[in-house]
């Protein structure tokens, strides 16, 4: 690419979203090759290890290519879209294919400083963009290797040995492409800067010899096709289902924490006639109106007047610092199913909300998690967690910990049963409630105390009134 056409082509990158996140999956375009764009225009949405978040794009333009398919995983730096960002302007277009990462003074032309792209929820890395030297390098700085071997040969000296004798130079990602497809990487001639293997060196070892035919007369703008199946395929009498994203991350997690803490449930079955009497006045009362009320409103609003009583509860463990932080404050996380998977955004400092206000977050959080549209920023920096089994029919469970959580309260069904009420057995509103504790944190007296309180509240509601 020439210096006009460097300067007419922006080549938009998959943001640097932090947290360890290094890779995000294509899930829809929402622009093609020729369509118009502005600065700040959403242009496709991805979903990371954390959520399922929209892209903005940083230039005014018309596209010029879209580098992947939808459905691809991507790396994080990896071009994404091209834009051609003086339309019209006649200069040499810049290849279809997906081009190598850019050397360091491209990356700071195609890229404006003060402003990039990044993921909702997420800051910028500014050393994101620089490449550590390699060993080795500063023997023949910003030279090629033809260049390299032109000068030993005028000093008298033997030729540097052919980079294919050597470890080859790829990205962790790219030699597990290369081992599941394998390519042995020593087989590659690099394209990309300073000789590193690149995804499409891997795929482009592996697609078979063209035939000869007539070369096109100009470049054609097409997709790069996905490198690896994104839909299930069916083996015999299997489907077998790529895992990946939020519930990759997810089954990643509950692994760490079911391992790491030890943890502790108890159970407790509660007459809550009462609570869901009040729910029914509460539905008609006009402090309430406009906001959905249901039995979840008032166990949250239990949960933390039970924190309250017992403020030890709300914790985390510090394994490098060997220390246990107490919050002062509660981020409610409620457990949410979604097409994508379990979801577990939190309502920040859930603590402070009248009951008003906690039903209204409660119903744009769930809301939102089952659009798809939960930022990784809501699911970060929960204290403790409500999971509703309830709602599928079950009586209870034994539920997880969120890492870095110190309980997680289990809600199951509530059903009419025969239940001993004032010396007689009469039908009642009765449910399940199971809480699971971090044993380092929370010792059985404490964790008792927690759920005797939560269910003495949903027995006699107005508890709430006395304790709260």
């Amino acid at each position: 690419m020439t210096a006009d056409t460097s300067a007419r082509y922006r080549e938009f990158k998959m943001p640097d979203v932090g947290e360890g996140l290094t890779e995000a999956e294509i899930l829809k375009w929402y622009v093609q090759p020729g369509d118009t764009v502005v600065d700040g225009q959403v242009v496709c949405e991805v979903e990371t290890a954390k959520a399922a978040v929209e892209l903005p794009i940083p230039y005014d333009g018309v596209v010029h290519a879209l580098r992947f398919d939808e459905g691809t995983t991507v790396d994080v730096g990896a071009s994404i879209i091209t834009v051609d960002v003086a339309p019209g302007t006649p200069s040499e277009a810049p290849a279809a294919a997906a081009p190598a990462p850019p050397t360091e003074p491209e990356a700071e032309a195609a890229e404006p400083k003060g402003r990039q792209p990044v993921l909702v929820g997420y800051g910028v890395s500014e050393a994101s963009t620089k490449r550590r030297p390699r060993r080795g390098a500063a023997a023949v700085p910003e030279q090629g290797a033809a260049t390299a071997a032109i000068q030993a040969e005028m000093n008298g000296v033997p030729a540097p040995a052919p980079a294919a004798l050597s470890r080859p130079l790829a990205k962790p990602p790219v030699r597990k492409l290369a081992k599941d497809l394998g390519v042995d990487l020593a087989t590659i001639t690099p394209t990309g800067p300073d000789g590193i293997i690149t995804r499409e060196d891997v795929h482009a070892a592996t697609a078979p010899a063209p035939s000869p035919q007539a070369a096109p007369a100009a470049p054609v703008a097409e997709p790069v096709p996905a490198p690896v199946a994104a839909t299930p395929a069916v083996v015999g009498r299997e489907t077998r289902i790529p895992v990946k994203g939020v519930r990759k991350a997810t089954a990643a997690a509950m692994v760490g924490s079911a391992f790491t803490a030890p943890h502790v449930t108890e159970f407790v079955t509660v007459d809550v006639t009462r609570t869901m009497r009040l729910v029914e006045e509460l539905k008609s009362d006009k402090d309430m109106a406009g906001v959905r009320v249901n039995p979840l409103l008032l166990v949250a609003k239990a949960l933390l007047v039970a924190i309250k009583r017992h403020p030890d509860v709300n914790a985390t463990w510090d394994e490098a610092a060997q220390e246990i932080v107490l919050k002062h404050y509660v981020n409610l996380g409620i457990a949410a199913a979604t097409p994508r998977g379990l979801l577990v955004p939190n309502i920040k400092d859930a603590h402070d909300k009248t009951l008003p206000q906690l039903a209204e977050s409660l119903g744009e959080l769930v809301s939102t998690a089952r659009e798809g549209k939960t930022t990784p920023a809501a699911m970060q920096g929960g204290t403790v967690t409500i999971t509703n089994v309830g709602v599928f029919g079950v009586d209870t469970g034994t539920p997880i910990l969120n890492p870095g959580e110190s309980a997680i309260l289990a809600v199951g069904a509530i059903k009419l049963q025969p239940w001993v009420h004032k010396g007689k057995v009469k039908p009642r509103q009765v449910t399940t409630l199971a809480l699971s504790f971090d044993h380092r944190l929370v010792d059985g007296e404490l964790g008792s105390k927690v759920l005797a309180d939560i269910a003495a509240i949903l027995e006699q509601p107005k508890r709430l009134i006395t304790w709260g």
